[in-house]
C-alpha cells in the first residue's frame, strides 16, 4: 500500500513543469520551517507531519535534480 502512494506522488511531481516544481519546493520549505518553529514552541498534534513534509520536499528536489541531469 505504501509503494502505491509513493508512485502516485512521484507521478504527480513528474506532471509539474519546472517553474511549478520550484514554487512547490519553496512553499513546502516555508511550511516546514513554520511547522518546526511551532513544534518547538508548542508540540504539534501530529509530529509525523514534519517527517512527511520533509520527505515530500526531498522527492520534489530529486525530481528537480533528475530534470537537470536530463533523465
Amino acid at each position: 500500500m505504501a509503494k502505491a502512494k509513493k508512485a502516485t506522488k512521484a507521478e504527480d511531481y513528474r506532471t509539474l513543469n519546472d517553474e511549478a516544481l520550484g514554487q512547490q519546493i519553496g512553499d513546502d520549505e516555508v511550511r516546514l520551517k513554520k511547522l518546526k518553529f511551532s513544534h518547538a514552541v508548542n508540540p504539534v498534534e501530529n509530529p509525523l507531519s514534519i517527517r512527511t513534509l520533509r520527505r515530500n520536499i526531498a522527492r520534489l528536489k530529486t525530481e528537480q535534480h533528475k530534470r537537470k541531469l536530463g533523465f
